[in-house]
């Protein structure tokens, strides 16, 4: 059992020397993980006024203060980013941390507020076609070998990012999804692995033990 502190971009920990002290106080107290939350507006009328700070710079100061723990964000939603700058980012991380990071994925959320707001589409089909796209051109991108690809979403014409990822092949992906919902929990099983929140309970709450259970064998069952 291992066990992270998980905290948001937003208000105190917008600042990337707060993130660093808490992230070298978790590896001296003898946590293994750190997780920042990548949102760029959140909920806009809860967080009206607060500052946000971008998780990878907030990761990269975590990365420099320590030396052990696993790095990564809970969740980066893929299918609002440029898949090809998000390789870079996570690649430099890697590199810069030693192949500590741990990428975190899913759809995000509010979409209303985080997806919405700038233009984007807000439908969670073409959200999820965009994630599961996304995933697969990052995977190649880490890779270090040319790209080549004409999706849906996405186009790419002979592309080659270096330096690939430190960790081989790839650093390891969770994705995250609300159980009982399907299918994010069937692309989780698809990578490395899952990062469930219970629609029967709120953060910091313990959901039922027959959820967790169902939700283990379902990811099993689908690997």
């Amino acid at each position: 059992m291992r066990f992270s502190i998980n905290i948001p971009n937003f208000g105190d920990f917008a600042d990337a020397r707060t993130v660093a002290a808490v992230a070298a106080a978790a590896e001296q107290a003898g946590w293994d993980g750190l997780f920042v939350w990548d949102h760029v507006v959140h909920d806009k009328v809860q967080r009206r006024g607060q500052d946000f700070g971008d998780p990878w710079m907030l990761l990269t100061a975590a990365a420099l203060a320590t030396s052990r723990i696993r790095l990564g964000t809970l969740v980066t939603p893929v299918a609002r980013r440029r898949p090809q700058q998000l390789a870079r980012q996570v690649a430099t991380l890697d590199a810069l941390s030693g192949g500590r990071v741990i990428f975190g994925t899913g759809l995000g959320g509010p979409i209303e507020d985080e997806y919405g707001s700038f233009g984007e589409t807000t439908d969670p089909v073409v959200l999820a076609e965009r994630l599961d796209e996304g995933l697969d051109l990052l995977e190649r991108y880490w890779s270090g070998e040319p790209v080549n690809h004409h999706g849906r979403h996405y186009q790419v014409r002979d592309v080659t990012l270096l330096p690939a990822t430190v960790q081989r092949p790839r650093p390891p992906v969770w994705v995250a999804g609300f159980w009982p919902n399907r299918p994010p929990m069937r692309r989780a099983a698809h990578w490395d692995g899952a990062v469930p929140l219970f629609t029967s309970a709120k953060h910091g709450q313990v959901p039922p033990v027959d959820e967790v259970i169902d939700l283990v064998a379902y990811v099993r069952q689908h690997r």
